[in-house]
């Protein structure tokens, strides 16, 4: 079947910021082979819309109010593990881009993207390709090669990036302050720093700690 036959690609736009909905659609709707079905301002229209429209691809923003990028991404493809989803956002944090394929998008771009990498990148994860540029894919290595940190730990990293003693962080989260020590030896170790300075700095360059 042609790509005339099988009718335009179609796509939901999700973005809390009304200039890039309007620019991208505008993008879009010059495309002969797409066509934008739906808009959403917040996570939870995005989901329902998905829902209602069912897209052939989706692209979502990490940050949006009501639900963030993630949880959108999830929820679709609780609805449908083939789901097409592309990350479009400014932020390229080594673990938000984790997060994010994890999650199950298929695709990663920064809103810089020039528009030839950005329709080349819709055309290829509606074809069942994936789409993540160079030097996010460094980052999403390096991410993936480090340990995760545990629940406990990255509540100890909270409470370090606040500025806490090792007493103050057992007395907020209910442990003994050589308990801290043993977490902050393991949160040094899996962030490859030697002081809180370095990993409060790493934790926050990577989007373990968001601010």
């Amino acid at each position: 079947m042609t790509v005339a036959e099988a009718g335009p690609l179609r796509l939901l736009l999700a973005d809390d910021h009304a200039v890039v909905l309007e620019g991208l659609s505008a993008m879009i709707g010059r495309q002969p082979d797409m066509v934008v079905v739906a808009e959403a301002g917040n996570g939870l229209d995005a989901v329902e819309l998905w829902r209602t429209h069912r897209p052939d691809v989706t692209l979502v923003d990490l940050r949006m109010p009501a639900l963030d990028g993630i949880g959108v991404i999830t929820e679709i493809r609780r609805m449908d593990a083939t789901a097409r989803i592309i990350v479009l956002t400014t932020y390229d944090t080594d673990e938000e881009i984790y997060q994010a394929i994890r999650a199950g998008a298929r695709g990663y771009l920064l809103k810089d993207a020039r528009r030839g990498e950005m329709l080349g990148a819709i055309r290829r994860v509606h074809a069942g390709e994936t789409h993540l540029p160079p030097g996010l894919t460094a980052k999403l290595a390096l991410r993936m090669a480090d340990e995760s940190l545990t629940e406990r730990e990255h509540a100890v990293l909270v409470l370090l990036t606040d500025g806490k003693s090792n007493r103050e962080i057992g007395s907020e989260i209910h442990i003994e302050e050589s308990t801290v020590k043993s977490h902050l030896k393991s949160i040094f170790s899996k962030l490859h720093v030697v002081s809180r300075t370095e990993a409060v700095t790493v934790a926050t360059r990577r989007g373990l700690i968001r601010r």
